[in-house]
């Protein structure tokens, strides 16, 4: 992997203005998150969500009735029909690649949930095969896409705290399991807080201070297993596969660095984010919102509250961004090459941690303009 992996420029499949009119949407995957997803995606007038499939078909059909969507069925299914222009992939982690490259082989356009991939060869595999097919594959989170994150990068940009120098990251809590009914997999390979969570702050950075170049970590592990609190399964144990506390140093291309800590090893639940420049300090709201006003504050000690301006559509505002992208032939804003600068973050945040050195982040991404301020989703423009 080299600083050229595919799509790292931020340049587009196509080359032009592709098709017209209401995109065709299928989704593939009808677990718990599908839910969000479908009820924000057959509200769109630019997104027309043609079939839901998973591998429990009852399960599909259940979601396609419930949100108007008039077919269901197999994920071969989404792949041989023709209305079928983006397929929203919200399988497992573990199959992520594996659906999107499928995907990408049948001609489609590929909206994936995180994480893009679980290592950086799938990752790169990934893109290759969408350079080659002339696809997208976009990526979560879209959380960035939101008037929180897209105001506090136009304050930046306007020089509202001079130039930015330093942020800091804290996302704490005691983990999911006393609240999740089947928490295991959250606890597995491919997830941990960084996996898991990481990627809403990890994009919100590169966001605001451009591309990571240098990871410093490390890591631990509570205890071995855990315990499901509540549903069906507590009181079951499982197994901790991943580090569940992960403190990091990232320097970024740009000069500014950023001190960030993911742990659900904590009794203190916290989240915060901010970014520090020359002449004062942004406090952003939860990056894993869409929404939330911001604090200013200034050297002199006196603060304000701004409030974000733009979209608060949730989860599914990245297909119709990258919907409109695709019609207009430009980048879309969460691009795969903007995803596997995130994957090679984290991978590299375990590395660090792992060898106790700093690691070179190998990948870089050219950032996409922020999105206008009147960016309506809900407006029918194709």
């Amino acid at each position: 992997m080299t600083p050229t992996t595919p799509g790292a420029s931020g340049t587009t499949a196509g080359g032009g203005p592709r098709g017209s009119g209401r995109v065709g949407v299928g989704v593939i995957g009808a677990g718990t998150i599908s839910t969000q997803y479908l009820t924000n995606l057959t509200s769109f007038p630019d997104l027309d969500v043609r079939v839901v499939a998973d591998l429990a078909v009852d399960r599909a059909r259940a979601q396609a009735e419930a949100f108007g969507v008039p077919r269901w069925g197999s994920v071969e299914d989404v792949l041989a029909d023709p209305e079928v222009e983006v397929v929203v992939n919200l399988t497992i982690p573990a199959a992520h690649v594996e659906v999107a490259g499928a995907a990408v082989a049948a001609g489609k356009d590929v909206w994936t949930e995180k994480p893009f991939a679980l290592d950086r060869a799938s990752g790169t595999s990934l893109l290759e095969a969408a350079a080659r097919a002339d696809r997208r594959v976009a990526t979560a989170p879209d959380t960035f896409l939101g008037a929180g994150v897209q105001t506090s990068r136009r304050l930046l940009e306007s020089g509202e705290v001079g130039d930015p120098l330093t942020a800091l990251v804290l996302l704490q809590s005691a983990g999911p399991e006393s609240w999740h009914p089947d928490p295991a997999f959250l606890f597995a390979e491919g997830a941990g807080p960084l996996f898991d969570i990481g990627p809403y702050y990890l994009t919100a950075l590169v966001q605001l201070l451009g591309p990571v170049a240098r990871v410093s970590a490390t890591s631990s592990r509570a205890r071995p297993q855990r315990v499901i609190g509540s549903g069906p399964k507590a009181g079951q144990v499982f197994d901790v596969e991943v580090p569940t506390h992960v403190s990091a140093l990232f320097e970024f291309e740009g000069g500014a660095s950023a001190t960030a800590l993911f742990s659900f090893d904590s009794a203190v639940s916290r989240t915060q984010l901010e970014v520090a420049g020359t002449t004062g300090t942004l406090e952003l709201p939860d990056p894993n919102t869409f929404d939330g006003d911001i604090q200013v504050h200034a050297l002199d000690g006196t603060a304000r509250s701004e409030p974000s301006v733009g979209s608060t559509a949730s989860r599914g505002a990245g297909v119709l961004e990258l919907a409109r992208a695709i019609r207009a032939g430009r980048v879309e804003r969460a691009s795969g090459a903007q995803a596997f600068h995130v994957l090679d973050v984290m991978v590299s945040t375990v590395e660090a941690a792992q060898r106790r050195s700093p690691v070179e982040v190998e990948s870089t991404v050219e950032v996409a303009p922020a999105l206008p301020a009147d960016w309506d989703p809900t407006a029918a423009t194709l």
